[in-house]
């Protein structure tokens, strides 16, 4: 069975030792501007606290789509899904076969060829020798890049990068998808089958999990949408409703 639990769920980002007190002053400031809210870890050491007691049950069939604005918490909440940030506090548990769709140029070395490439990002990803094998001629195929796979990535132009990050993060199919903004490269011809890639890989996983700003896609794709604020959960529900809400409170603010 597909399902995320996330039960009082808090991230705590180390700011500067107090010790050092003019930039611990400048960075307090910074994170204040941001939104974030300080707190102390009981040692020398000022946190911001990046999320706060977020807590939500997704199954099998959910889609949730994450809004707020920059610095509420989204992306962080996104990598704490994907064990990259370990919860400060909190309880966890995840049920599926996980695939993180961003930052998909990870791990990329504009020294290697584009086959080889292939092969680190592969076992990034967790592919093993054979699962790798298995998937290049496809990944190959569907990058269109020809021969230039034979050539170092620094050779290639910025779309043709993406385009070859785009068809090996898209060529593992998994139980649960995370996104930080729906993925579109390319150019017109090229961005019409990546986005019908997307909509395959979407529409066979069994939980979806995307930060956007784009109403449409959320609209589009998800059942439930989740608002953040400064790190906490501010609205949970229907995904129609909370981005109703969303653009209600926006007009209320003078």
């Amino acid at each position: 069975m597909t399902e995320i639990v996330a039960d009082q769920i808090a991230v705590d980002i180390p700011i500067l030792s107090i010790r050092a007190r003019s930039l611990r002053t400048i960075a307090l400031a910074k994170a204040r501007a941001i939104g974030g809210r300080i707190v102390s870890d009981g040692s020398h050491v000022s946190v911001i606290r990046a999320l706060d007691s977020v807590s939500f049950h997704l199954k099998n069939g959910d889609r949730l789509g994450l809004i707020g604005p920059n610095g509420a918490g989204k992306t962080t909440l996104i990598r704490v899904l994907a064990d990259i940030y370990e919860p400060t506090s909190g309880r966890l548990e995840r049920r599926g076969k996980l695939v993180p769709m961003f930052d998909i140029g990870m791990g990329f070395d504009e020294e290697a060829t584009g086959h080889e490439n292939i092969k680190l990002r592969g076992m990034m990803m967790g592919l093993t020798s054979k699962e790798i094998s298995a998937r290049t001629q496809e990944i190959a195929a569907f990058s269109e890049l020809g021969d230039y796979l034979d050539l170092p990535i620094r050779t290639y132009s910025a779309g043709m990068t993406l385009r070859l990050m785009f068809s090996i993060a898209t060529s593992v199919q998994g139980d649960i998808i995370l996104m930080d903004e729906w993925i579109a490269v390319g150019d017109a011809s090229f961005r019409e089958k990546a986005h019908k890639r997307m909509l395959e890989i979407v529409g066979k996983a069994g939980i979806l999990v995307i930060a956007s700003h784009e109403k449409n896609i959320l609209l589009q794709h998800c059942n439930l949408g989740m608002r953040l604020e400064k790190g906490s959960v501010t609205d949970f529900g229907p995904i129609n409703q909370v981005l109703e809400r969303a653009a209600a409170q926006s007009e209320a603010v003078p």
